[in-house]
């Protein structure tokens, strides 16, 4: 009994060192840096939730985009290369690095900007981005393929609304370096 539990523990610390030492890198990322709002972009064509979640981080050689989207399959993940459209018709292609997290129903992936890109996403806002969701579906589960986030508010507009309907991202990510 006595080396079965051993055996278990043996097995516990080989199988769980690379999970805990992904998860002190990308707990690093999120918390040592300055951070705009979360911005909540509106997903059309991803039928769970229809939210993707957007926040920017000042970093020491640029910035880092997190990317959360919910998930029925904690097994999938965000990956590839992430298109960012801004207001001024130009496009910022982001390459996957591999940062990435799951907690609980949700799927997290973390892509860097350049300090060149930084200063472009401080003089025009961010319109949508382009990313991918891959894994194995099962039955019941979330989509997987390619989506689109756009930067509004809400997919609801009436005539008598005078709320702002976009994200004025670039105000917010001019104020972390102020």
């Amino acid at each position: 009994m006595q080396i079965n539990r051993k055996l278990l523990l043996l097995l516990f610390l080989v199988f769980s060192k690379p999970t805990f030492s992904q998860e002190l890198t990308t707990k690093k990322i999120s918390e040592q840096y300055p951070t705009t709002t979360t911005w909540d972009f509106i997903c059309e064509n991803y039928a769970l939730t229809g939210i993707t979640k957007i926040q920017i981080a000042k970093t020491d050689k640029g910035g880092t985009l997190k990317l959360t989207v919910q998930t029925t399959n904690p097994s999938f993940k965000i990956v590839g290369t992430l298109y960012v459209y801004l207001s001024d018709n130009s496009i910022i292609v982001c390459t996957d690095k591999g940062i990435q997290k799951n907690i609980d129903d949700q799927i997290i992936s973390y892509y860097t900007f350049s300090a060149i890109e930084m200063n472009k996403l401080k003089k025009s806002d961010i319109q949508s981005l382009r990313f991918n969701i891959a894994g194995n579906p099962k039955k019941f589960s979330s989509q997987i393929g390619n989506f689109s986030a756009f930067n509004k508010k809400t997919t609801f507009k009436t005539d008598n609304n005078t709320n702002t309907v976009m994200y004025n991202t670039a105000k917010e990510i001019i104020a972390l370096y102020n």
